[in-house]
């Protein structure tokens, strides 16, 4: 790929990967309120549906294609994803839960590799399991780990299998079914949860939280489609570290919250890794 192309492609995937940093600044605002971060996952999902849905260019034929195995599997993913990182966002600092959130580009990799049956590069597996390394430093593992950091590995886990399956599919549906999917799909899946856990009182505030909520994770979740049409996934992988640099911003503006010194450090970690996958990328391309 051309350098101009690489770096065309690392600006789209910061667009969008800030558009869901955003998304989830509002979800931690909400929850930090007091809200339920499953009834926060169902607006998200619904509302989204909602405004996508006039512009998704919806046919009639395609709507069995909502109920084949692997756009479901997909929406589930995404769904535990989503749940998973909004119970993480509670109680632990935005940067933190990115931090340890970024065991999804090394799962995304690996199951690509495995299932896609896309190249391996021992410069790039080598900075994959560096940049592990950092999560390890951010999340502590029997040093000061937290059920919020387990609920943000786990959130990284679905996140990377979902863009997997993303890749694989991506080919084989127009990209605005694929965003209407997973919306709708997502709200349905969650809706038995949402019936059971108590609704908020509705304020321009909360309201505008919520559309924030939705509409920046929408966003951002399109874009990854377009690229994913068009680029590998072990390419796109790496590049989401980007997103470590608007979560540690947000965090500081938003919530005042300052990592630490090991997990600023493991920041960091993830980070350089992220930009060294996408050198090994065009070296390799050179060679």
């Amino acid at each position: 790929m051309p350098l101009a192309a690489l770096f065309s492609v690392a600006a789209l995937v910061f667009v969008a990967t800030s558009f869901v940093v955003t998304g989830d600044t509002a979800g931690k605002l909400l929850t930090q309120g007091g809200e339920n971060p499953f009834f926060v996952a169902w607006s998200r999902f619904a509302l989204g549906a909602a405004l996508i849905l006039p512009f998704s260019g919806l046919q009639r034929h395609e709507l069995r294609f909502l109920l084949h195995w692997r756009v479901v599997l997909r929406s589930i993913f995404i769904v535990g994803g989503i749940c998973s990182i909004l119970t993480a966002l509670r109680t632990e600092p935005i940067a933190n839960v990115f931090g340890a959130f970024f065991i999804g580009p090394i799962i995304s990799y690996g199951l690509a590799v495995l299932f896609l049956g896309e190249t391996i590069s021992r410069m790039r597996t080598v900075l994959l399991f560096f940049g592990f390394f950092g999560v390890m430093l951010v999340v502590k593992p029997g040093f000061g780990a937290t059920p919020g950091l387990g609920f943000a590995l786990l959130a990284g886990c679905c996140y990377g299998s979902y863009l997997t399956m993303t890749r694989a599919i991506a080919g084989d549906y127009r990209p605005r079914f694929l965003l209407l999917s997973q919306l709708v799909l997502g709200a349905l899946l969650l809706s038995p949860v949402v019936a059971t856990v108590p609704w908020p009182s509705f304020t321009p505030a909360l309201s505008g939280l919520i559309l924030m909520s939705a509409v920046g994770s929408a966003l951002g979740n399109y874009i990854l489609v377009l690229v994913s049409r068009k680029v590998s996934a072990t390419i796109v992988a790496p590049l989401i570290y980007s997103q470590l640099i608007t979560a540690t911003a947000l965090g500081v503006l938003v919530f005042g919250d300052w990592p630490d010194t090991l997990s600023f450090t493991g920041l960091a970690i993830i980070l350089a890794s992220g930009l060294g996958s996408l050198f090994a990328v065009r070296l390799r391309a050179t060679a």
